[in-house]
């Protein structure tokens, strides 16, 4: 029973996913902020969808769950925007590793070890699975954004090159969507909707 308890106070705590808002716009939603729960489930999803383009073999089912989980250390660190200061990302590292120990902590030994291990596979992009979950991280904003004219792009004047930067993993991991991704890059750049060099 008390592992049982550990995994139902985990549960309770991932309820606070939803209270944490991104700078995505949902334009389906009178352009409301997206939280970082329905991120976490979308961008699950989209692995699932876009999984035939990964460059590598992949477990699509240890992919999903780095998905599901990359985020749950934003319920104690909150969440930074992706073209924020260096400094201000630099700060958030700390703040999401001491998360995930206090958050994962709450599970059993044996899922703790699990999930944080996930997590930090995930952080360190450094296998097929987590390079290919990195990059439908990045993909799925970027989709977002063109659907949307530009939204958190335009709000925030972001510029091309930072784009192209945060969307590198896909290069490797799936070249067929970084092609797209360029391709998209230009006509956003082309409309406004990012900022030239």
């Amino acid at each position: 029973m008390q592992e049982l308890s550990q995994q139902i106070a985990f549960i309770l705590e991932l309820d606070k996913l939803k209270a944490v808002y991104r700078k995505a716009l949902i334009k389906a939603d009178n352009n409301r902020y997206e939280n970082s729960a329905e991120h976490s489930w979308h961008i699950s999803l989209t692995a699932h969808v876009l999984a035939p383009y990964a460059n590598d073999a992949v477990d699509i089912s240890r992919v999903t769950l780095m998905l599901l989980i990359h985020d749950i250390v934003e319920i104690d660190a909150g969440d930074t925007f992706a073209f924020d200061h260096h400094s201000v990302l630099g700060e958030q590292a700390d703040k999401e590793r001491a998360a995930a120990d206090r958050i994962f902590g709450l599970l059993p030994l044996s899922q703790r070890e699990k999930f944080i291990s996930l997590w930090h596979e995930f952080e360190l992009a450094e296998t097929p699975d987590a390079q290919f979950a990195k990059a439908m991280d990045r993909i799925l904003p970027l989709i977002q954004n063109m659907q949307n004219e530009g939204g958190s792009w335009a709000q925030n004047k972001v510029l091309r090159h930072q784009v192209i930067k945060r969307n590198h993993y896909l290069e490797s991991s799936a070249p067929k969507l970084w092609e797209y991704v360029l391709a998209q890059i230009d006509i956003a750049t082309e409309r406004g909707w990012l900022r030239g060099e």
